[in-house]
């Protein structure tokens, strides 16, 4: 139960963490951003954040310096992977475990890093396709998460969590909530049993564009999996 309530609340500082990012706009050419991200991956990786003050305004250099070192408190052994992937956005890959009564618990989280700059600092950032799990089961349970990355505004999808290999007649249970961007925190989610070979949803997108977060947890035998997976609400046309 205790690694059931720190998972939870672990979770959702995890998914808080993520809005305080980058961009939107590419200003400057490729090489030189190729360049900044290599230097942040770097500065990051050594725990030299004085790279983020380089790259950052005062004010969002603080925030995510303030961030990134929690994240680090929890998961010492962080390590970042930034991948430049296109004109306006890179890959963000960060992973870490720790060991918590006696269990090593997994962290990994990869989104795509919306960017742009100006004067060589990085400014008005967002993050998308952001799917992100902390889990201490020793990858027990083979699991796919099928949530679209980008829905229109008020149309239905589907929300697919499928355990693929069910562990014969023992019991999972797990649950799932969608959450705004700024309640998230205040959120809990609700265990159930899981008789379908997984979590199965059909839900309607909200009717603004922006961001709709969906968390869950998945408890069996083995351990737990807590998940959290962002959808781009966009405009209906």
């Amino acid at each position: 139960m205790n690694n059931l309530t720190y998972l939870a609340k672990l979770k959702f500082f995890l998914v808080y963490i993520f809005f305080y990012l980058i961009s939107t706009e590419l200003a400057i050419g490729q090489v030189i951003t190729k360049e900044i991200l290599l230097n942040l991956e770097n500065g990051l990786n050594k725990r030299d954040f004085t790279v983020i003050k380089k790259y950052f305004n005062e004010k969002e250099s603080q925030k995510i310096n303030n961030r990134f070192s929690k994240i680090i408190k929890d998961f010492p052994n962080s390590k970042w992977t930034i991948q430049k992937n296109n004109i306006d956005y890179a890959d963000i890959n960060i992973s870490g475990s720790k060991i918590i009564n006696g269990k090593e618990f997994i962290f990994q989280s990869d989104f795509q890093y919306f960017y742009s700059l100006e004067n060589g600092k990085i400014k008005n950032g967002h993050i998308k396709n952001q799917l992100t799990t902390i889990r201490n089961d020793n990858n027990a349970l083979d699991i796919n998460f099928s949530i679209p990355n980008t829905v229109l505004t008020g149309t239905n999808y589907d929300i697919d969590i499928i355990v693929n290999n069910p562990l014969q007649e023992n019991v999972i249970a797990g649950g799932i909530k969608s959450h705004e961007v700024d309640t998230i925190i205040k959120q809990t989610v609700k265990l159930e049993p899981l008789v379908s070979g997984g979590i199965f949803k059909v839900t309607r997108a909200p009717t603004k564009p922006g961001i709709q977060v969906w968390s869950g947890i998945i408890a069996h035998p083995e351990g737990l999996i807590s998940f959290t997976k962002t959808v781009n609400i966009v405009l209906k046309k």
